[in-house]
C-alpha cells in the first residue's frame, strides 16, 4: 500500500488533517467525501493544471458520487482579483450551490487564495479542500486559512480566514513543474527552516541538489512536504489569525511582496521575491547583532543555490520602502520585519528606519560571496 503521513491542524472542533503522499489523485473522490455530505464539487483550477490533470481529478469525484462543476481560470498572480472570485461566485451560484457543496482549489496558491475566498463569502461559507499542485502551496501557502485576493494598492489586502477542512497532497503533481517552479518553491521549505527547524536546514544544505535535480524519491518529498506542514499546522495552532506567533512565518515577506509588486507580479515567481526579502532581512537581523554572520552566510549559500536569476539591482530601496509600507502586515504605518536570531528561531522587529533598511538593500543586490557585517 502506497505510504501517506498525516499531519493534524489543531483548531479544536475545527482541526483538519493534512495528507500527504504520492500518486493519490485517484483517492480524492474518496477522501472529500468525509467533508460533507453533500455532492456537489466546485473544482477552481487554471487552464495549466486542468489540461494536465482535470480529467484524473474529475474521475476520482466522480466515482464518489459528485457532480463536478469545473472553473478554470488563468494562471498567474495577476488573476488572483475580486473579479476572479465573482466569475467563481456566478459559477457556483448558477449551479445551484447550497451550503453542503464542495469548493475544490486545484492548483497552485493563486488557485488556493482565490478558491477558499470565494467558499468562504458564498451562502457564508461553504466547505472547502485544499488540493495543492505547487511546492509553495505543498508546504506552505495550502495550510492555515489565509484566503484572499490582490489590489491594485497591495498584494493581499482584501481576504478572510476560511480554514479548509482538508489539505490533500499528492507530491507526485510536482514532477510537472519546471525547474524555476522547483527552485521557488525550495525558498519557502528554508524560510521554515530558518525561523522554526535547524534540522530542516541541515537538510537542505545536504539534500537540497535532489530537490531541485528532480532525483529525490517519493519517500523523500513526503518527508519534506510533512515536516513542513507540522511546522506551520503547530504555529497556526497557537496562533490562528497572527496575532502574535504566526507573524514569523511572514520572515521575507515584508520586502518580497514590495518586490513582486514593482515587478508587477509578473518578474519574478513569489519563492523568488521572497529569497531576496529573505536575504535582506537577514542582513538587518546581522548588522543588529541579532543574528551571527556564519550562519547568515549559510543561509545566503543555499538562496544562491535556489535563486538563479539576476537580483533587482534597479529597484531603488525608497520605492521598495514605499511600496511596504503599503502592506497588510504594517500596523499604523510602522513596518515589521521578522529577522532571525539563530537557525530555528526568529523574532518580530518594528523600529527599522529606512536607512537601515536601504543599507542592507545595497548589500543583498551586491550579491557578495561573503555578507559584510559591520
Amino acid at each position: 500500500m502506497a505510504r501517506t503521513e498525516t499531519v493534524e491542524v489543531p483548531l479544536g472542533s475545527r482541526t483538519y488533517p493534512v495528507v500527504i503522499g504520492s500518486s493519490m489523485l485517484y483517492k480524492l473522490g474518496e477522501a472529500a467525501s468525509r467533508v460533507t455530505p453533500g455532492r456537489i464539487a466546485g473544482v477552481v483550477s487554471d487552464k495549466t493544471v486542468w489540461s494536465l490533470y482535470g480529467d484524473r481529478c474529475s474521475a476520482s469525484l466522480e466515482v464518489a458520487g459528485f457532480r463536478v462543476f469545473p472553473r478554470i481560470i488563468e494562471p498567474g498572480e495577476e488573476y488572483k482579483t475580486l473579479h476572479t472570485v465573482a466569475g467563481i461566485l456566478d459559477h457556483f451560484l448558477a449551479a445551484g450551490f447550497d451550503r453542503q457543496s464542495l469548493v475544490i482549489g486545484f492548483g497552485g496558491g493563486v488557485v488556493g487564495d482565490v478558491a477558499g475566498f470565494a467558499a468562504a463569502i458564498c451562502l457564508r461559507g461553504l466547505p472547502f479542500v485544499q488540493v495543492p499542485t505547487t511546492v509553495v502551496a505543498q508546504v506552505d501557502a495550502s495550510v492555515g486559512g489565509k484566503t484572499g485576493v490582490d489590489h491594485p494598492l497591495g498584494k493581499n489586502l482584501i481576504g478572510a480566514f476560511h480554514q479548509p477542512s482538508l489539505v490533500f497532497v499528492d507530491t507526485g503533481l510536482l514532477a510537472s513543474l519546471s525547474e524555476r517552479e522547483l527552485r521557488a518553491g525550495l525558498v519557502e521549505v528554508l524560510k521554515h527552516a530558518v525561523i522554526r527547524d535547524p534540522g530542516l536546514f541541515d537538510l537542505l544544505e545536504t539534500s537540497l541538489d535532489a530537490f531541485v535535480a528532480g532525483t529525490a524519491s517519493a519517500d523523500s518529498w513526503i518527508d519534506l512536504v510533512a515536516a513542513n506542514c507540522r511546522i506551520k499546522a503547530s504555529v497556526v495552532g497557537q496562533d490562528e489569525k497572527e496575532s502574535g506567533l504566526r507573524a514569523i512565518l511572514n520572515y521575507g515577506h515584508t520586502a518580497g511582496h514590495a518586490i513582486e509588486k514593482l515587478g508587477a507580479y509578473q518578474r519574478y515567481r513569489h519563492g523568488e521575491a521572497v529569497g531576496f526579502g529573505m536575504m535582506v532581512a537577514g542582513q538587518m537581523a546581522c548588522e543588529r547583532g541579532l543574528w551571527r554572520s556564519d550562519e547568515l552566510f549559510r543561509q545566503r549559500r543555499i538562496l544562491r543555490r535556489l535563486l538563479r536569476i539576476p537580483p533587482p539591482t534597479d529597484m531603488a530601496p525608497r520605492d521598495i520602502w514605499n511600496a511596504m509600507k503599503g502592506d497588510k502586515k504594517s500596523l499604523g504605518g510602522v513596518l515589521r520585519f521578522v529577522m532571525p536570531r539563530g537557525i530555528g528561531d526568529a523574532t518580530v522587529v518594528s523600529d527599522v528606519t529606512e536607512d537601515e533598511f536601504a543599507a542592507a538593500w545595497a548589500v543583498t543586490v551586491n550579491r557578495e560571496e561573503e555578507p559584510h557585517v559591520g
